[in-house]
């Protein structure tokens, strides 16, 4: 059976205001549009609905029956299909599942948690390590935002630019390119990669080989904090990025240099699934984020 869902608005109005005309100024219809649907009503549910005493129209005992279900579901109606977009901060009662590398957890998510405790105490944070491989996460909605480097590439993900991170080269307060570090120099020692599938080159090797230099590369590791803490303990050199990668730079008690070849910044990016674009509280969770990163780089 197929029922026609306008019915139930018409039949709201009928109940509401005890007669076609009063039903028909309210749906802005006309006077005969109303009386053939309250026709189709009375096929429908084999009920007069609404019969005339004198002047004016009464509801039968059924319409009498379904009077608060017919309004609750019209009301239920309305609020599916023009749901509100207003955002309650301080009921949202809601988990955001955050995935990016360990630099960008150490310096972004430290801020971003102060922001969201101060808005909306009631939504928790859940920050998931980079994966050494592609995964379906972000397409089954187990990670709401990605933060990093790449963009995807498929129509149904979307992506925000929200900086850029210069690169420097971290090493040991006592390592000999302290005083001074040029290309040559850059080149002749050992380096650690940063690399979650493993890879011990890298983009800037490219540019490398266009000055007819070459690095060598000995340990590719997942993280910055392990590959960090190998160039406190040795002379490796790590290339990594200057503001997300400040808080563990410092905690490892090494320091920077510019970086002695012009190559482009990191992009920083959040990267979602286009099921979230009209979501008010995901929304407030991506301007939270950008907000953030807007005061690391201020700071």
């Amino acid at each position: 059976m197929q029922l026609d869902l306008n019915l139930l608005t018409v039949l709201d109005a009928l109940l509401e205001e005890g007669s076609v005309m009063g039903a028909a100024r309210r749906l802005h219809l006309s006077s005969p549009a109303v009386s053939r649907t309250l026709g189709r009503l009375r096929t429908v549910t084999g009920d007069d609905i609404l019969v005339r005493t004198g002047h004016s129209m009464v509801p039968t005992p059924y319409a009498l029956s379904v009077r608060e279900d017919v309004h609750r579901l019209v009301r239920q109606a309305h609020q599916v299909l023009a749901p509100t977009r207003e955002l309650n901060l301080a009921e949202l009662d809601r988990a955001f599942t955050i995935q990016c590398h360990d630099a960008a957890a150490a310096s972004l998510v430290p801020v971003l948690f102060g922001r969201i405790q101060q808005r909306a105490p009631g939504v928790r944070l859940r920050v998931l390590a980079e994966n050494s491989v592609d995964t379906d996460d972000l397409r089954r909605g187990r990670v709401d935002l990605e933060l990093g480097g790449g963009m995807p590439s498929l129509p149904e993900f979307r992506s925000e630019p929200l900086g850029e991170d210069r690169l420097v080269v971290a090493m040991r307060a006592d390592h000999p390119c302290a005083a001074e570090l040029d290309l040559s120099s850059y080149a002749a020692h050992p380096h650690v990669v940063i690399s979650r599938r493993g890879r011990l080159t890298a983009p800037i090797d490219d540019a490398l080989a266009a000055e007819g230099l070459r690095r060598q590369v000995v340990a590719a590791v997942a993280t910055v904090s392990t590959a960090l803490q190998i160039a406190a303990r040795s002379d490796a050199l790590v290339t990594c990025t200057a503001l997300l990668g400040r808080p563990l730079i410092e905690a490892f008690g090494l320091l920077t240099r510019p970086l002695p070849i012009d190559f482009p910044a990191a992009a920083i990016n959040c990267n979602w699934h286009q099921r979230y674009d009209s979501d008010p509280a995901h929304a407030w969770l991506r301007e939270q984020v950008r907000a953030s990163i807007e005061e690391i780089t201020a700071g």
